[in-house]
């Protein structure tokens, strides 16, 4: 039996999305990153209880050239030193780009699994969207959906 983990999304989960031209995004720099209240007690409780803390995010506008991977990596690494999490893993591909890496896909859960020893099965994962519901569970992870409203997404 592996070791158990929780698996986050990153933004609407860890941080606020930032409201552009109407619609809501990640942030685009490091210094818009804003960790949501109660997340890093909620991060503490979890590794105290014994349970890894990783990450999955999709990156899609690297693909589309609106936002560079180095200011994801750095968004990233803010994440990192604020929250313990063991990693942060992202997808940098659009839809079109048919990779297997893009959440619903399982492919970063099952990857990070494998690097950590992790027991799918007896693992959890939060999102906010039906893309990270159905990623985690083509994975053999339990999953938890919150609506996007609870984190202050608004579309």
């Amino acid at each position: 039996m592996g070791r158990r983990a929780v698996f986050l999304d990153r933004d609407g989960v860890l941080n606020r999305g930032v409201m552009l031209e109407g619609r809501l995004h990640p942030p685009r720099t490091a210094d818009q990153v804003e960790i949501l209240p109660g997340v890093p007690e909620a991060c503490r409780d979890l590794v105290r209880a014994g349970l890894l803390l990783i990450v999955a995010t999709n990156q899609p506008d690297v693909a589309r050239g609106t936002q560079t991977r180095d200011e994801v990596l750095r968004i990233n690494d803010r994440l990192l030193r604020s929250l313990p999490l063991l990693e942060i893993r992202a997808c940098f591909h659009d839809d079109a780009d048919g990779c297997a890496c893009r959440k619903p896909k399982p492919a970063l859960f099952l990857e990070l699994a494998s690097v950590y020893g992790v027991d799918l099965a007896a693992s959890t994962h939060v999102g906010d969207s039906v893309k990270d519901r159905d990623g985690a569970a083509a994975a053999g992870i339990g999953t938890f959906v919150w609506p996007r409203e609870f984190f202050g997404w608004t579309e």
